[in-house]
């Protein structure tokens, strides 16, 4: 989907190049430099800029350019150079939106491997050249195009892996000329300045052929540039990462590196960064550093911990004194709760001693008083009520070790009652919210732009439906009015429900009385405070317990020849049968109303 509010001059240019024939178009492509050009870097506007080159597909044309043979296009290496810068700025501080995974998984590798590719084409006519102006200006267009790729890769970071595996770029490492190899090497060392830890992310070979390069250079070219620029580049592979520091020690491959290295004359310009780098090859000297950076490590995490003891140590005087006098407390406690035990079994033991001395003494006496032919009777008796004794005892340990068993199951029970009535409650408390503020929802807040808009409908409708207007007086009454009929509504809709709710009390307590009439046993059977269960504090269960109490008594209390139809059972089962159905219709009318 294009943008909307796109710059016209990015229109015309894409516009010009659907038009154009194809060896027109990188002409029109270099507009976009002098747009890019004259808007302020970092702004927003520039941003926009890049984004509608991007929908156009003006970035993938510059692509399909740079991948064509420079002699077909027009302006050769000046155009190529150019819309590599082009290509470069506008992929930098890009945002795809939808297209981000092509962006960045196909479009930014492509356009780092054809400046790679550009770079080998300048390598070789410049090394072709025989005029030194064209040697010049191939090796402008040659900087240009690296540095479009260092700001393509310092723009997105990803890509520096993606470079140094290249073989391109090895190509272009090896080449002999010293401007060019210069030019390669800057290049590395501006890369690895960005993010050093890609180059340990590239395979074992590729990164031997780089260091093999570099050393090479250091020791086969005269150029002090070049070997200033590679001693730098090995002291920043060296020192950023371990791994290559071990290598260039211990590898066969680089066995008389120090040696080399220390032979190299001393007084240049990059003589100290030769002695930083021959210093980390000798093994003393980097163990010497290893012990002193170890040392200084250990001083200055002592000194942490002894200033963070010595700030702890009042503290921990008191919570030392504390916890001795606690332990001191728990233990003369623990001597004092054992000899309370001693001296509790001791007393036991001789309680049995003196029950068991006492039995014994009874059991004899008996013996001398019972007749010597109820002796045996006497002894069974005994041994029945032992038995009785011991299955009490065993029925009522084995009780208790079941309950004991039972209790956590018995109490996640009732807590998981009390959970449930808790959410029950606040679930009624919340509908009944609900439903009381559930006809007022609010007003929802007007904007100017709607304010105004409904202000002129009600306009229009006045002045469509134009009537006879009321006097101020008159609308102020019926406001009035309706203001107090909404006040007496609401009014009389919480009495309502206080009196609903009333009224369902006194129903579930009714219910709860007939419920305990019906549980309670008879009068024959009631003892002690049975009684007391008949008595109800509601009126119509008393009301209604009376009535049926005096039917009973009239019933017992009618004379005999009224009874000669009944038979022995009637009389309690017909009382019985009417009680029965009266409760039952109190019951059903006292429930609570689904």
């Amino acid at each position: 989907m294009k943008p909307t509010g796109t710059d016209p001059r990015i229109l015309s240019i894409a516009a010009e190049v659907a038009k154009s024939p194809e060896q027109n178009v990188p002409v029109i492509l270099l507009k976009l430099k002098e747009i890019i050009n004259n808007t302020p870097l970092g702004s927003s506007e520039l941003k926009k800029i890049k984004q509608d080159i991007y929908c156009y597909d003006l970035i993938q044309y510059c692509l399909l350019v740079l991948s064509q043979d420079c002699s077909r296009i027009q302006g050769g290496w000046t155009t190529i150079s150019q819309l590599t810068q082009i290509l470069s700025h506008c992929c930098v501080g890009l945002e795809p939106g939808e297209d981000a995974e092509e962006f960045y998984n196909e479009l930014l590798p492509s356009a780092a491997e054809n400046f790679l590719i550009l770079g080998r084409q300048l390598q070789t006519c410049f090394i072709n050249a025989a005029k030194a102006e064209e040697k010049d200006e191939l090796l402008h267009f040659f900087h240009t195009v690296t540095d479009s790729l260092f700001w393509l890769v310092g723009g997105h970071v990803e890509l520096i892996q993606n470079v140094l595996q290249s073989d391109h770029f090895l190509h272009l490492l090896q080449a002999d000329n010293v401007q060019i190899g210069s030019a390669v090497l800057m290049m590395l060392q501006n890369i690895l300045q960005i993010n050093s830890g890609d180059l340990l992310r590239i395979g074992g070979k590729a990164l031997h052929s780089i260091l093999d390069e570099v050393i090479f250079k250091l020791f086969s070219t005269s150029s002090p540039v070049i070997r200033s620029t590679a001693t730098k580049l090995l002291l920043l592979m060296a020192e950023s990462h371990q791994e290559i520091l071990i290598l260039l020690r211990q590898s066969a491959c680089y066995k008389g590196l120090k040696s080399l290295l220390s032979k190299q004359e001393t007084g240049t310009e990059f003589s100290l960064e030769l002695r930083q780098f021959v210093g980390l090859l000798s093994p003393m000297v980097y163990q010497e550093k290893l012990h002193q950076a170890a040392c200084l490590i250990q001083a200055y995490w002592k000194g942490f911990q002894t200033r963070k003891r010595l700030k702890k140590l009042p503290s921990a005087v008191i919570a030392l004194q504390r916890n001795f006098r606690s332990k001191r407390t728990k233990m003369l406690l623990e001597i004092n709760r054992k000899k309370e035990e001693e001296d509790l079994r001791l007393r036991l033991q001789l309680q049995r001693q003196r029950a068991m001395r006492l039995s014994r003494e009874l059991r004899l006496n008996m013996l001398e008083i019972v007749h010597p032919g109820q002796v045996e009777k006497h002894n069974r008796e005994m041994e029945e009520k032992s038995a009785l004794i011991i299955q009490k005892h065993w029925r009522g340990y084995r009780e208790r070790k079941n309950f004991r068993q039972q209790r956590q199951s018995l109490t996640e029970y009732k807590a998981a009652v009390t959970l449930q009535r808790a959410a029950l409650k606040f679930l009624a408390k919340c509908r009944k919210k609900k439903k009381l503020f559930a006809p007022w929802r609010g007003l929802q807040e007007l904007t100017d732009a709607r304010r105004v808009e409904l202000k002129q409908q009600v306009d229009d409708y006045v002045r469509r439906h134009s009537g006879s207007p009321m006097p101020d007086v008159v609308s102020r009454e019926l406001h009035a009015q309706a203001q107090e009929r909404l006040q007496h509504y609401f009014m009389g809709r919480a009495l309502e429900e206080r009196a609903q709710q009333h009224r369902e009390a006194l129903m579930a307590q009714i219910s709860t009385n007939v419920e305990q009439l019906m549980k309670a046993p008879s009068l024959k059977e009631a003892e002690g405070k049975e009684p007391e269960l008949f008595l109800s504090r509601s009126r119509p269960v008393a009301a209604k317990a009376k009535q049926a109490h005096l039917t009973t008594l009239k019933h017992i209390q009618a004379p005999w020849w009224k009874k000669l139809g009944e038979e022995s059972g009637d009389e309690t089962d017909v009382l019985k049968d009417e009680l029965s159905v009266e409760l039952e219709t109190l019951f059903i009318g006292g429930t609570k109303p689904p």
